[in-house]
């Protein structure tokens, strides 16, 4: 049987031993000699020692020696000790271990020895993320036999000292993403770490607010959505606040529940924090209001408030000379769409969706998209698309920018609340399937968008002729070469559509054609050039124009005009290019009743200097000092002239001169018109390029021939239309859109437009701003005003 062992530590020097039980009864017999015989000479002592060693155990003898002469220089030395002082004054570890061996010598068996062990890391050091100027501390923790060493490395080289931790100089943003490593060592091995990463930010800024939420009015029961954009060192965090408590949540915006009366003046604010610090926003104001019973007549159903396009609401009963002003009167809210709106806003009132009354504003967009918005809460009601499957709206057609990026429902519509189940709607949408394109005239429910029976028709046509992109004796309507620009007419039951080309691309000639509106069957169609070219219908987006008697009339663009008459003084092939037109329909026939062209009409045409750029408007009967009751209509092109013709006898065409016209009135429109005019109380408001907004009055049936007022801004390109609110025929204002990237709208004294009102660049931090949309037409109905945009419509009314 193997001799049992005993492992002993000394204290001396850390180093284990090993005694086997012969060894430990030589030393026991040895530690009886010294507790027998304290007054024995220290060399007899010694000698006791060494005498019965065996020498296989020499070594572990050595040791007592060593740790008897240590008993000697403490104990014996001191003459008081009595024998018995041996274990007392030996160290600790000594005694400790001659007990244990004395215990293992009246036992039968003993413990394994343990073996040293090699490091093991019990905690791995973490990632650290610090800003710049910052230090940085990263901690390991290991087991193992004694001494543990450790070795950090950052990116690789040999950094910090032999500690568990390890920490940077003050960083920089170089030490961004550097790598960190330790190593534990002692004599049985080494241990690597995970690898992880010190993350530096840039120094933490302090918040800053790019963007402050805004006022926000909704009626009772809606919810109130505000919202603010900042900046800072991230990760930002958002407090909300309503009158000074903590609502929402940790979010850039803040929807409240359904409001109540009692919301109405909340005081809604937040603050945005970093690490850096807080910065509180403007503190905002939420209205809520109650909706009265919406107003059964204000209807704005068709371009320009009439068929005769005067642009004049009278029956604006909100909206005054007094609180039209920046104080007052201000954005309200913005409609947002899903394309350009070059179409003209129309409203109806008191429209019942969902058996809920509502003051409605009908919005079509070049997205082919037509919405439904409550006017007062600014809710969007239904949203319906033109955009058959498979089919995309149109690109703008050989690159012609005129309407960009994409075509779809250009014109205004027109509305019919009498027809149909609930009203209806009527527009035309263009769209493409590959290189196929179409139109297509829609009727929609006014109350969910839906189209009605028979709902849409393509345009199609063709008349007799020998016109451009005809095939010599027919020429038929291509709706590639097409768009429908001018707005929608709904006359005596029939809608009428007219059509502009893409640019001055070729080939296309001058359409109008008439659809019954119930039906939606074409019911007429005319040419005003099928022997000829061109003479598109323009009109900056302005509508065909009626009078009460059932005519219509247009200017066209620059086209074929026959110099050559016939008999009854009309052009013989039927041409009317760049012509002042009357059209007749009676007994659903679309024929030229009556024009007038300028004597030289063939060098405008061809120098582009053409009508089709202006709009026309039917004035209301005008009496002259006689009593005479004179029927007029208005318009104006390029050539910066203002034409009156008399609508009973236009002019016609004499090569020499314009004497048979009613009225022309030369160069009172520098810069030439791209818009059309509006009438209030006698005067006809004009726009040209680049000139100032005029005031013509109207005394005994003329025209003045200089303006009475001007307005001190002056209207780049396209120059403006002008709109009118009045309450009958007092607080009249003229409304006036200044194109540009920054649109402006004006508001005028329509007695004296050199007294503005307001304009929506005084109010401060550009509260009132809004994108420009050139040919764009301000619409007015029950204290607000609509202006289509690029993105939508914003809205403009009185504020809380």
């Amino acid at each position: 049987m193997a001799d049992q062992q005993l492992l002993l530590s000394t204290g001396v020097s850390g180093t284990p031993f090993l005694y086997n039980r012969e060894q430990t009864v030589d030393h026991l017999m040895l530690m009886t000699k010294l507790n027998a015989g304290l007054d024995r000479s220290a060399s007899s002592l010694q000698l006791s020692i060494r005498t019965p060693e065996r020498t296989q155990s020499n070594r572990n003898s050595r040791l007592l020696e060593i740790c008897v002469n240590v008993w000697k220089q403490s104990g014996w030395s001191n003459s008081n000790r009595n024998k018995n002082a041996l274990f007392p004054v030996l160290p600790v570890s000594i005694f400790l271990a001659l007990c244990g061996l004395l215990s293992a010598c009246g036992s039968t068996s003993s413990g394994p020895a343990t073996a040293a062990a090699a490091p093991v890391i019990t905690a791995q050091p973490a990632s650290v993320t610090v800003t710049v100027g910052q230090p940085a501390t990263f901690t390991v923790a290991a087991t193992g036999t004694a001494p543990l060493s450790y070795q950090w490395t950052k990116n690789g080289s040999n950094v910090g000292t032999n500690s568990a931790t390890y920490s940077t100089a003050a960083t920089t943003s170089a030490d961004n993403g550097a790598k960190i490593q330790v190593t534990v060592s002692n004599s049985k091995g080494s241990t690597p770490s995970s690898m992880i990463t010190l993350t530096v930010n840039a120094t933490a800024t302090k918040p800053a607010i790019t963007t402050q939420p805004v006022n926000t009015t909704v009626s009772a029961g809606k919810t109130a959505t505000f919202t603010v954009a900042a900046s800072g060192t991230a990760t930002l965090s958002y407090q909300w606040t309503k009158n000074g408590t903590d609502v929402g949540t940790n979010s850039s915006t803040y929807t409240t529940a359904a409001t109540t009366s009692a919301d109405n003046g909340a005081q809604i604010q937040v603050t945005v924090s970093d690490s850096a610090g807080s910065t509180p926003s403007n503190t905002v104001t939420l209205t809520v209001i109650s909706i009265p019973p919406p107003s059964t007549s204000i209807n704005v159903l068709t371009y320009h408030n009439d068929i005769g396009r005067t642009g004049q609401n009278l029956n604006e009963t909100t909206l005054t000379h007094s609180n039209v002003n920046s104080t007052s009167f201000g954005k309200k809210a913005f409609l947002t769409t899903d394309g350009l709106v070059d179409a003209e806003p129309l409203y109806v009132s008191n429209l019942k969706i969902g058996g809920v009354a509502h003051n409605v504003v009908f919005v079509a967009t070049e997205h082919d998209s037509v919405y439904a918005f409550d006017a007062d809460s600014f809710a969007q009601l239904w949203k319906v698309s033109m955009i058959p499957s498979g089919e995309t709206t149109s690109d703008a057609v050989g690159g012609c920018g005129q309407v960009s990026p994409e075509i779809g429902i250009t014109s205004t519509p027109a509305i019919d609340p009498n027809a149909g189940p609930n009203g209806t709607i009527y527009l035309v949408a263009m769209t493409k399937s590959g290189s196929t394109y179409f139109q297509r005239l829609h009727a929609l429910d006014l109350t969910t968008g839906a189209d009605l029976a028979g709902s849409p028709v393509a345009i199609q046509a063709s008349v007799p002729g020998t016109g451009e992109g005809g095939n010599g004796t027919t020429v038929t309507f291509a709706p590639k070469q097409y768009k429908e620009r001018a707005a929608l007419l709904l006359l005596n039951g029939v809608i009428y559509t007219s059509w502009a080309s893409h640019c001055d691309i070729d080939p296309y000639t001058g359409w109008v054609m008439g659809y019954n509106q119930n039906s939606l069957q074409q019911t007429s169609v005319i040419n005003i050039t099928p022997n000829g070219q061109r003479a598109a219908i323009w009109m900056a987006g302005a509508g065909l124009a009626a009078d009460s008697t059932g005519n219509i009339y247009f200017l066209a663009g620059n086209g074929t005009f026959d110099d050559t008459l016939n008999s009854n003084g009309f052009p013989e092939h039927g041409d009317f290019g760049n012509g002042f037109i009357k059209l007749s329909t009676a007994g659903n026939t679309l024929a030229v009743a009556d024009y007038f062209n300028m004597f030289n009409t063939d060098s405008e045409s061809g120098s582009d200097t053409d009508l089709g750029s202006g709009g026309a408007m039917v004035l209301p009967d005008l009496q002259d000092s006689a009593q005479n009751t004179w029927h007029l209509a208005v318009g104006a092109g390029k050539d910066t002239n203002m034409y009156i013709v008399n609508r009973d006898m236009m002019g016609k065409f004499d090569v020499q001169n314009d004497n048979a016209i009613y009225q022309e009135l030369n160069g009172v429109l520098p810069g030439g018109v791209w818009a059309m005019p509006a009438y209030f109380k006698g005067t006809i408001y004009y726009g040209s390029v680049s000139a100032a907004l005029k005031a013509f009055p109207i005394t005994n049936a003329k025209v003045a021939t200089s303006a009475a007022s001007a307005s001190s801004a002056s209207f780049g390109y396209p120059g403006t239309t002008p709109s009118v609110s009045a309450n009958g025929t007092s607080n009249g204002i003229v409304w006036a859109v200044q194109n540009g990237g920054t649109a402006v709208l004006h508001a005028y004294d329509a007695g004296n437009l050199a007294t503005e009102l307001y304009n929506s660049s005084q109010a401060a931090n550009g509260r009132d701003n809004f994108a420009g949309n050139k040919f764009i037409t301000p619409m007015i109905a029950n204290g607000k005003v609509f202006v289509g945009t690029p993105t939508g419509v914003i809205v403009f009314g009185e504020l809380p």
